[in-house]
């Protein structure tokens, strides 16, 4: 595995990823550069100087997952890696309190005029009357966007003194008033009120923009404004003309449209305090980020789900230790499906039972949907892409949950039609391993892995003997066998597990067989490193 890392980034991530892969540090690279050897990584580590495009992620053929050590993800083409089936993984985590201290330090450096009053004093000038500024005990802060970092920024304000007010529609308000925070349902309310209003939330197309100019109309005169989010939420053109005008006092940023910002206006505006995205910008933060992002991708090289997938379902990390043994047996499911499958599949039913029915099943069903259609495509298909592939296919998949389970804890049952014919597959977890235990009306228990026989026939004395003596002749060892039978000498289903592949030639001989109806060869992986 080769990974490659194009920013500057914390040596103990690097460090981490190197006991696992072969690691290249190369920063700087222009986007040509970066085409023209991505195609050999399976692994791309960025901050916020690389811009990961669409034609770098079309020209990196074996890539696998694209890190990205800190939270925003807006310097990568989501849509074109999810498309290519390429995880997208960040660090959300890592810089909260980084980026929440400096968003303190930025309102407080602004209300009291500090990196004027220093320029002014470092030109042996003494203004004390010139930087009179305003306390914020008992001002009122405005929080848009309750995530983690907005959440820590409320909690200072609140350490402050501050009257602190937040609008988020994705936050429950009685989660906001445990914390002593008052939930606006509207931004208006939340502008109208607010003396400092501070932005926390992902550059979309819903937030690009976020505050224009009839937004900052709303504020009071003599508020302030600060970002420390995303360049790009707040109009610039309008803070510049809001500034000009003298509706805001002032505004913060550490973040502007275009980086680097050395020709913006309003970095030189007098009512401005900037800093250069320095918000992640501590010596804890960088190492916790590249910690996590370094081991999220030892775990998607290593084929385990990754902590925190901004293109893929997560697994919540309340239900994580009893849904991780489960990854296996999903895709491994939708192997064995395909594998025993006559006919083309228009429509596939997945039944979640017990235990199971109270989880988030999303990564489930795309690591089943992986094992389904990976041999029917060209194209690689992971938990990432394998939704569009099934959509594009015109495979309708439905999901169902039941808490009834029948004799086991937890059970996943694949329905479908083959050829006319009601299929049904359905596998659980056994002592840490992944059990099938009904194929069709036939109820029985193996493991799914490396290479098994399916033997239909018709249940009479010798039949197993027949079939070990064909094995045996062709120097194919048994490790395992399972039969599943409806009553005495009727139709059966023999499961073979085997330590060798069995060429066509053999199973033509088993299939000659009196009494044998089919033999198909399943082909599975060995034991998986989840």
């Amino acid at each position: 595995m080769k990974v490659l890392v194009s920013d500057s980034v914390a040596r103990e991530g690097i460090d981490i990823l190197r006991q696992q892969a072969t690691v290249d540090v190369k920063t700087g690279l222009a986007e040509d550069a970066l085409v023209a050897i991505i195609g050999e990584y399976d692994a791309l580590v960025v901050r916020s100087s690389t811009q990961v495009t669409k034609r770098i992620i079309e020209a990196g053929t074996q890539l696998q997952v694209i890190g990205r050590a800190g939270v925003g993800v807006d310097n990568i083409d989501v849509d074109a890696a999810t498309q290519r089936g390429v995880l997208v993984v960040n660090a959300p985590d890592g810089n909260t309190l980084a980026a929440a201290e400096h968003t303190i330090a930025m309102m407080l450096a602004m209300a009291r005029h500090i990196p004027q009053a220093d320029a002014s004093l470092r030109q042996q000038k003494w203004e004390r009357n010139k930087f009179t500024g305003v306390q914020v005990t008992d001002k009122t802060l405005g929080v848009i966007g309750m995530g983690r970092i907005g959440t820590e920024v409320a909690r200072r304000g609140r350490g402050l003194g501050m009257r602190v007010l937040a609008c988020d529609p994705y936050t429950s308000s009685s989660w906001t008033q445990s914390i002593g925070v008052e939930m606006c349902s509207r931004l208006e309310d939340l502008l109208e009120q607010s003396d400092f209003v501070t932005v926390h939330v992902p550059l979309t197309a819903a937030t690009r923009n976020l505050l224009g100019e009839q937004e900052l109309a709303l504020l009071k005169p003599g508020a302030r404004v600060i970002n420390c989010a995303r360049g790009g939420v707040i109009n610039e053109e309008a803070l510049l003309k809001a500034l000009d005008e003298g509706q805001l006092a002032g505004a913060a940023l550490d973040v502007f449209s275009k980086e680097p910002a050395t020709d913006n206006p309003l970095v030189s505006h007098p009512k401005t305090v900037v800093t250069p995205h320095l918000g992640a910008s501590t010596a804890e933060a960088q190492v916790a980020v590249a910690v996590d992002v370094a081991h999220q991708i030892a775990d998607v090289l290593s084929g385990r789900p990754a902590a925190h997938p901004v293109n893929a379902p997560l697994i919540p990390p309340e239900t994580q230790a009893q849904l991780l043994p489960f990854c296996e047996l999903a895709e491994n499911l939708g192997r064995v499906a395909i594998q025993l499958m006559d006919h083309h599949l228009d429509q596939l039913r997945i039944t979640y039972a017990g235990q199971l029915a109270s989880m988030d099943t999303g990564l489930l069903s795309a690591l089943l949907i992986k094992g389904l259609l990976q041999d029917a495509t060209e194209s690689r298909i992971t938990q990432v892409n394998a939704g569009l592939v099934a959509r594009a296919r015109g495979l309708q998949i439905v999901e169902e949950k039941t808490a009834d389970a029948g004799n086991y804890a937890s059970l996943i049952t694949l329905s479908f039609t083959d050829n006319g014919r009601d299929r049904v597959l359905s596998g659980t977890i056994m002592r840490q391993e992944p059990h099938i235990v009904q194929v069709d009306q036939y109820w029985l228990d193996f493991v799914p892995r490396g290479y098994q026989l399916v033997i239909d026939h018709l249940d009479q004395p010798g039949m197993i003997g027949q079939v070990g003596q064909v094995t045996g002749a062709a120097d194919v060892n048994i490790a395992f066998m399972a039969v599943g039978r409806q009553q005495p000498r009727g139709d059966s289903l023999m499961v073979l597990t085997v330590d060798e592949y069995v060429t066509p030639e053999v199973r033509a001989q088993i299939a000659a067989l009196p009494d044998v109806h089919s033999v198909r060869l399943l082909e599975l992986p060995p034991r998986s490193d989840r």
